[in-house]
């Protein structure tokens, strides 16, 4: 079972998912958010997600490795 997810604030209207998948501290560099995205690692919204620059905004879910964040 996938705990709480983490709100993880953003200055703008959008974040990408490469850029979400670091800043959130799933991925400790660009070279392994890539990895995990391109692997079918990553599920935004409940669906896997291969785009690395998938666009996100307030209130999506974003899951990997056991860890769930929410873009707030």
């Amino acid at each position: 079972m996938t705990p709480a997810p983490r709100e993880v604030p953003i200055s703008g209207d959008m974040i990408r998912l490469g850029q979400l998948v670091k800043l959130a501290g799933l991925a400790d560099s660009g070279a392994e958010a890539r990895e995990l995205v391109q692997d079918d690692l990553v599920r935004v919204n409940g669906e896997p997600e291969t785009r690395r620059g998938r666009q996100l905004h307030r209130g999506d879910l974003v899951e990997t490795g056991g860890e769930a964040v929410r873009v707030a």
